[in-house]
């Protein structure tokens, strides 16, 4: 029974250790890869053409501000 019992032994010892070994290299590999990449960066058209509608709409509440009567308090 001894002998029965050493071998077992070994083989839930080689079993752990694979296992181990396998989370590991998983846990190595993971970290190890390239993370994701954002998006890219908008262009100097992209910005320009964003800033533009932002003033056109500022211009536009402005002249609306403007035609409407003041309110009194």
């Amino acid at each position: 029974m001894l002998i029965y019992h050493g071998i077992v032994k070994r083989w839930q010892r080689a079993t752990v250790a694979g296992l181990m070994a396998l989370v590991v290299f998983s846990v190595v590999g993971a970290c190890a890869s390239d993370g994701p990449k954002g998006p890219p960066p908008p262009t100097a058209d992209q910005v320009r053409g964003h800033a533009d509608r932002g003033f056109e709409k500022l211009k536009q509440e402005e002249q609306e501000r403007a035609a409407q009567p003041p309110v009194p308090r």
